[in-house]
């Protein structure tokens, strides 16, 4: 579908007056989104043109290692613009983000209302109703407010969002506790104001004694602590190359429950299905007992805990420094055996070449290999759907004639920054 997008927008003129990439209508997001799709279809179909042979010049076809290198700077330059306008989408997308959230927040208010006109039939409009319906309205304008003061970072979603520029599952989680706490805390303050007796206000007071939301309260300083525990985790693994990470062009809901590169993982997953649950539980709580901080039971209290520590761990778990394990000489069939001499091709072995979430074209165009002191940056090589070089096992790079014969260091500088360590070659005249 990208490669024929393609091929329609360079055969059928535009019709006039549509959004086009770079358009001048202000913060306009359709001439971003429109750049952006027009420009990751040409690359599709450059990259699948080269990968069967085609658009060579003439100058260069004669050469593998000269056509190589000339298709790897064409596809370079194409994937550096394709995320150009990746970021303009991103950024425009972020920028009207805001008021999709401030919409959603004012659709909950709304829903609320309704479901308490519902349940108010026959049963009658009472203080504790009164009382919710106002903490949902300071709620609500409060996160309006924030989302107008960062409606360049996603409005209310801005606290949530990662130095990645993802959706960080353990802010989300703690964010989703401190605003139900704050919510029922202010149901308890409108019912206080409401109350005329002595005994309906020291029995509201009682309903915030610690033992009574022991286990809210608990649950809430766990996720809270996580959240500030595992940015500290993350940025001290990334800074000592533990941990590879890359900026993502915009947020996802899915990072919620994905690592970087969009896979589901384990400890994402059940760390939000079990919180949502638990959320869930103590809202209805909270719901059945408005006078009080919701009564989170000691048993369900703990699972939440169990499942915390298991997010926390797989934190600790996940990543690890790139690692080179063998250098050999590549060969192709009919090629005799020989050392590594300058010219020929190094197959280079291991792991973790290609960080999660970098396996875009301009990613994986920034991968260098340093042969002694010489840098050489990795070839692009095009198949059809992807490339065959790099790969997160596997690099092919030429040994420049600027590397001196002898005992030289091979090493790998990914792009997230992280190095390899370095692995000794032989290179002969």
């Amino acid at each position: 579908m990208a490669v024929q997008e393609a091929r329609q927008g360079t055969e059928a003129p535009r019709a006039a007056g549509a959004h086009d990439g770079g358009c001048t209508c202000g913060d306009c997001p359709h001439g971003a989104r429109a750049g952006h799709r027009r420009a990751e279809a040409e690359f599709l179909l450059q990259r699948d043109g080269f990968a069967a042979g085609h658009g060579l010049p003439a100058a260069v076809a004669h050469s593998v290692s000269a056509s190589r290198q000339w298709v790897s700077e064409e596809l370079t330059q194409s994937a550096e613009l394709v995320a150009e306008r990746g970021r303009a989408e991103g950024e425009a997308w972020l920028t009207r983000l805001w008021l999709r959230t401030a919409a959603t927040v004012w659709a909950a208010v709304v829903a609320l209302l309704l479901g308490q006109a519902l349940t108010a039939v026959g049963a009658g409009w009472s203080d504790a109703r009164t009382a919710g319906l106002l903490a949902a309205l300071v709620v609500a304008g409060a996160l309006t407010t924030a989302s107008w003061f960062h409606r360049a970072r996603g409005g209310a979603l801005a606290p949530v969002i990662g130095e990645d520029n993802r959706l960080s599952t353990s802010r989300a989680v703690a964010a989703a506790w401190v605003l139900l706490v704050a919510y029922a805390v202010l149901v308890l303050v409108g019912r206080l104001a409401a109350a005329s007796g002595h005994a309906e206000r020291d029995a509201l007071l009682s309903g915030l004694d610690l033992s009574r939301g022991a286990g809210v309260v608990t649950v809430l300083a766990v996720v809270c602590g996580i959240a500030v525990l595992v940015r500290r985790v993350v940025g001290v693994r990334v800074l000592a190359q533990r941990l590879q990470k890359v900026r993502a062009s915009r947020p996802r809901a899915a990072d919620l429950l994905t690592d970087d590169a969009g896979r589901g993982t384990f400890a994402d997953i059940q760390y939000v299905v079990i919180g949502a649950v638990a959320l869930v539980f103590a809202a209805v709580r909270l719901a059945r007992r408005p006078d009080q901080l919701p009564d989170l039971p000691w048993g369900l209290a703990v699972v939440v805990l169990v499942s915390a520590a298991t997010y926390l761990a797989g934190k600790y778990a996940e990543g690890g420094r790139p690692v080179i394990l063998s250098v050999v000489r590549a060969r192709e069939a009919g090629d005799l055996d020989a050392p590594i001499r300058t010219g020929d091709d190094i197959e280079i072995r291991g792991a973790g070449f290609v960080p999660p979430g970098a396996q875009t074209a301009d990613r994986l165009s920034r991968m260098v290999v340093r042969i002694g002191p010489v840098h050489v940056h990795v070839p692009l090589v095009p198949v059809t759907g992807g490339f065959s070089n790099p790969t997160d096992a596997v690099l092919t790079v030429p040994v420049p004639a600027d590397v001196e014969p002898g005992r030289v260091d091979v090493q790998v500088v990914t792009a997230a920054g992280a190095e390899t360590n370095r692995y000794a070659i032989d290179v002969t005249d």
